[in-house]
């Protein structure tokens, strides 16, 4: 078996690049190929496995080859180097096939190296890759990072069994360890190594610098329930539409550590809707933040449901030291928003976000085009209610995100395109789902409203509301980088 007696691991990030276009992979629900040179999203999950790899004694070599911008040929002579005896590569739809390709390849180079597949896409089809490329583990499950460990540590021989969720082949077919099932305690997991997993490639035009990302927890929680969006990958990919939060204690205690030992301005928390939907727990985090001192040196920007955002929750938040949100309202119309499964109405979002505005808070609102029940005048209601809650208290920071919908294999979202024969490709071409194009019929061009949304941001009573709220130097970077960012999307989808 590949990897016997094998002490390193290597994290596998293969640089890429599709028409002038790189992929948005790492820590990505929706992902992308963008002409956008800002975005680098630090995998914190991968990143966590990394940190569990090397405090369990593994030698562990980081290669994110899309966020180094890595020259193929520079990539491939440093992982024959490592020759590590696992390799691990994330992956999603739009990418499987090169990865499956490229996964042949390194097993060419490198036959005595163990490869394991994770990521949302084969944690829905785990058999198809391997059946479709040499890769010799699957693992499954959003808590891939536990199951990365003790798989290494199988592989070394130390007698850990494989965690639940692991699939492998067996005499020719592939076979399941057991049931994949969530980490009961978040807490129990160490802070990432941030220097071991290279903290300082990764940040967005949108984000303070130096900034750090952080999981508050893992799953989309709501003051209505758990997420259940019907397009959300992660939710039913990963977490089963379970929320699980980390003790706000610690969570603070981390924030204070990034501010102290590394300079961090900011941090982005990256889970799902942040941890503002339990109101105890945002209390008790927001106390713990004015308490140790770190509300007033490093900021938090965060994911957020909008229908969470009332006086008091935006009270506490502002006590803890947000500072910018980033809010989906997908669409403008309540018809659509119940298709997705939002449990969330227009107004409701409408409300939340001018709530946080008047709270001072920097909003990024998202949405996307090309539903197949969505005429001219529901996606021209979306671009207005964009462009209503954009202007609403406009200041720097604030920005609206447009994509064309890509339903992914393993979503209910997917199943219902498919049902209705709303595809326009077939859906197994998965080089098809890379969001620059639509892959399902559409009354309207969604590229050119995808655009049109982007174009939001050249508005001149926006741009000087912009640039009469920049008060540093810090603001005055992160204009610029968005700028950039801007001019590489509206790329991604020109007007034609």
């Amino acid at each position: 078996m590949p990897g016997n007696g094998m002490d390193s691991v290597a994290v596998l990030y293969p640089p890429s690049e599709h028409e002038g276009r790189v992929p948005v992979l790492t820590q990505s629900r929706i992902f992308s190929f963008t002409h956008s040179r800002e975005i680098r999203i630090y995998p914190l999950v991968m990143a966590q496995a990394a940190t569990l790899l090397s405090r369990a004694g593994f030698r562990v070599d980081w290669f994110d080859g899309i966020a180094a911008r890595t020259d193929p040929g520079e990539y491939w002579r440093a992982l024959s180097a490592a020759r590590p005896g696992l390799a691990v590569v994330e992956t999603k739809t739009a990418v499987i096939r090169s990865h499956w390709r490229f996964i042949d390849e390194l097993k060419k180079r490198l036959p005595g190296t163990a490869v394991a597949l994770v990521g949302d896409h084969v944690s829905c089809f785990a058999e198809e890759s391997l059946d479709r490329c040499a890769a010799d583990y699957v693992v499954t499950g959003g808590d891939y990072d536990v199951s990365l460990a003790a798989l290494a540590r199988h592989l070394r021989g130390d007698g850990n069994p494989l965690a639940g969720g692991t699939w492998r082949r067996e005499a020719g077919k592939a076979v399941q360890s057991g049931e994949y099932s969530h980490l009961a305690d978040l807490d129990s997991l160490p802070w990432v190594d941030r220097d071991l997993t290279r903290w300082g490639l990764y940040g967005e035009a949108y984000l303070h610098r130096p900034v750090a990302y952080i999981l508050s927890g893992r799953g989309c929680g709501g003051v209505k329930g758990t997420g259940g969006c019907t397009f959300c990958i992660w939710q039913h990919a990963f977490w089963r539409r379970q929320a699980r939060l980390r003790d706000p204690r610690d969570v603070v205690r981390e924030i204070a550590s990034l501010g102290t030992r590394y300079g961090v301005r900011e941090v982005f928390d990256d889970n799902e809707a942040g941890g503002m939907w339990d109101r105890e727990w945002l209390e008790a985090f927001a106390d713990e933040m004015r308490l140790s001192g770190a509300a007033g040196r490093v900021s938090v920007a965060s994911n957020c449901r909008a229908d969470c955002l009332d006086e008091h929750t935006c009270e506490a938040m502002k006590r803890a030291g947000y500072r910018m949100l980033k809010i989906g309202l997908e669409s403008g119309n309540d018809e659509t928003l119940k298709r997705l499964g939002k449990d969330e109405t227009v107004e409701e979002i409408v409300r939340g976000v001018r709530k946080a505005k008047e709270h001072g808070f920097a909003v990024m609102v998202t949405a996307m085009v090309g539903f197949p029940w969505e005429g001219e005048r529901e996606v021209r209601r979306t671009l207005e209610v964009a462009r209503d809650l954009l202007m609403y208290r406009a200041k720097r920071g604030d920005c609206v995100e447009a994509n064309v919908i890509i339903p992914y294999p393993g979503t209910p979202l997917h199943r219902m395109m498919a049902d209705n024969g709303w595809f326009t490709i077939d859906p197994a071409d998965y080089d098809a789902y890379g969001l620059s194009r639509p892959v399902v019929s559409s009354p309207v061009d969604p590229v050119k409203w995808a655009n049109r949304i982007w174009r939001l941001h050249r508005a001149p009573s926006f741009v000087l509301r912009s640039a009469l709220s920049v008060r540093t130097w810090q603001d005055m970077a992160m204009g610029l980088r968005g700028v950039r960012s801007l001019f590489g999307h509206e790329k991604d989808y020109p007007r034609g």
